[in-house]
Formats: structure tokens, C-alpha cells, sequence
């Protein structure tokens, strides 16, 4: 067991680059994570880390063993999860960071049904739209449209983010509404300031793309906010549809440009694969899988009235 808990702990301060941070992922004190570390060096019989003042970066030995090590603390985990959990269920604290945008609206009936499940899980969810490696960050997966940061995390997609540029009837009927993408620069715009495609936007319409660059009068994080600026008139924004669905259903915003599509991204689960609560972050995936089809029902709703193509274009 003590050569487990050296392994592991070496595993964790690769991944976080941190010997503080590794011994508050494991909750330690940082002389006991040097002290495993230290052990572990003794038996291999070479320095598994280079350190200074201000970085820790893999030796050569230490890059040699890292994969196997992940696996081998993943598969740890995971088996003494399951043997604990076989006998008294689940328990423990899962701790999440998930997108704004996704859990305002949408998340409340997932937590509820999943911990009715699952009494003992205790959750705790940090909201925000920064985005965070979950190893880094202490937690053990991330909700986010943002691909792994590194080939020792996992991504699992649970649906796609469609996008769409709206604007309310009154804002359309004042200012006109655009006819092609380029047309948009006339108009006032709000737009996301965390896709990964940044400020590049490109456009899908009839086999042929557009792509162009656009300067908003409003540029924010909050896709939260982008809803409630469309809603006081003020211009044409763009936003998922997970966020503007309802109000485009309810007819308060009028999707602009729907012939000409925007490419998706897929929300994923990002994890470690050596996350210490291996098996009940398992059931936690799959509790969310299980709730989304391919097509999540915001987007259903749309489809079936005509306001959105029921194909997919992909963000390359």
C-alpha cells in the first residue's frame, strides 16, 4: 500500500507540476508528498522529477513511467471503490466544474435525480465559464466545450452545442434583418468571448462557408448575459441554443440567418483517468449520458417546428 500511495502521489504532482498542490489534492502535508516522492526515487534509483524555485518538470526516467503509472492508479481506484461500494453503496464527496451556461436551466432536475439515486454522493459544483484542467483545479471532471488539455485526461461528449444569432422581433423590425452573414457587420452584436474558435466565425450555407472575424459591441463571457442584452433590444447575439431555446420557442427571439448554419461543438466530460472517485464519477457520466439523446430536447423542440436543421456541421 505504502508503494501505492508513492505512486500515486507521484502521478499527482506530475500532472499538477505542483508538490503544494499535490498535497492539497490528497489532503497531506507537502513534506509527506516530498517524502513519498523521495521513496520512490530511492527504489527506481534515479531523480523522477527536475525541480527549482519556480517549476517541477519530468526527468527522463519519470516521462518513461508516467502512463503506466496513470493506469496503474486509475485501475487502484477503481477497484477499491467497487470493493466499497459493493458493501455499504456509494459515498463520498464528487466534486464538478461545469459551464454557466449548461447548469442554469438544465442541471437542478440531473442533481436531483442522481442523488435520489445515490443519496450518500455528496456533491459539490463549482460554476463558472473559466476553463480549468480538472487535475489542476481539484476536481474530478469538468463540463466543458473545450478539448482535454493533455493525453493524460479523458473526454467523454455527452451532447452537441448548437449555436444560433437572434435578436427580438422589435429589434429586427428597427433595424432590419441582415440577409447574409456579411450584412451583420451593420448591425449591433453580442458575442461569447470563450468559444475555441475565439473571434473567427464561419458560416455554413448550401455546400459553401464563409468564414469572417467580427468586433462586437458587447463581448463577455456570460452567455447569460448576451440572452438578457438580446431581450432589451439591443442587438443580435449569438447563443447556444441550450440557452435560447425557450425564449425562440416562446417567440420573445426570432432566430436571424437560419439557412446559414454555425458549426457545433460537443459538451464533454473531462476527467483523469486516475481520479481517486474513479467509480462513482462513472455513474455520475453515465446518469448524464442517460438523460441527453444525441439530440438534446431544447433542440428537438426546434427541429420539429422548422427553426433548426436537424443536421449537425462539426467545428474542425
Amino acid at each position: 500500500m505504502d508503494r501505492l500511495e508513492n505512486i500515486e502521489t507521484f502521478v499527482r504532482v506530475a500532472q499538477t507540476q505542483s508538490f503544494a498542490e499535490a498535497a492539497r489534492q490528497l489532503r497531506v502535508s507537502k513534506s509527506v508528498v516530498t517524502s513519498r516522492v523521495k521513496q520512490l526515487e530511492d527504489h527506481v534509483g534515479a531523480p523522477l522529477f527536475h525541480r527549482s524555485t519556480r517549476v517541477v518538470r519530468l526527468s527522463d526516467v519519470g516521462q518513461a513511467f508516467l502512463r503506466d503509472c496513470v493506469e496503474l492508479v486509475g485501475r487502484a481506484n477503481d477497484i477499491m471503490d467497487q470493493m466499497r461500494d459493493a458493501k455499504d453503496g456509494p459515498t463520498g464527496t464528487l466534486r464538478v466544474h461545469a459551464l454557466t451556461g449548461f447548469v442554469l436551466g438544465h442541471f437542478a432536475t440531473l442533481l436531483r435525480a442522481f442523488q435520489s439515486s445515490f443519496p450518500d454522493i455528496h456533491l459539490e459544483l463549482i460554476v463558472s465559464d473559466a476553463v480549468v484542467d480538472p487535475v489542476k483545479a481539484g476536481v474530478d471532471c469538468a463540463l466543458q466545450i473545450f478539448p482535454a488539455a493533455s493525453t493524460e485526461l479523458v473526454s467523454r461528449s455527452l451532447f452537441p452545442v448548437r449555436r444560433v444569432f437572434c435578436a427580438t422581433p422589435e429589434y429586427l423590425r428597427a433595424h432590419g434583418r441582415p440577409a447574409s452573414p456579411r450584412e451583420l457587420h451593420k448591425h449591433t452584436l453580442g458575442l461569447y468571448s470563450g468559444y475555441p474558435t475565439r473571434d473567427r466565425w464561419t458560416f455554413h450555407h448550401g455546400g459553401e462557408q464563409v468564414t469572417m472575424y467580427m468586433s462586437a459591441a458587447l463581448l463577455t463571457n456570460s452567455v447569460h448575459l448576451l440572452r438578457e442584452y438580446a431581450m432589451e433590444h439591443a442587438g443580435i447575439v449569438c447563443l447556444p441554443t441550450l440557452v435560447a431555446g425557450e425564449a425562440i420557442l416562446r417567440g420573445e427571439l426570432e432566430v436571424v440567418l437560419p439557412a446559414h448554419q454555425l458549426s457545433s461543438f460537443s459538451l464533454s466530460a473531462v476527467y483523469a483517468g486516475t481520479s481517486r472517485n474513479a467509480f462513482k464519477l462513472r455513474l455520475f457520466i453515465e446518469h448524464l449520458t442517460h438523460a441527453f439523446s444525441k439530440v438534446p430536447p431544447w433542440d428537438a423542440a426546434m427541429i420539429e417546428r422548422g427553426l433548426l436543421p436537424p443536421g449537425l456541421i462539426w467545428d474542425a
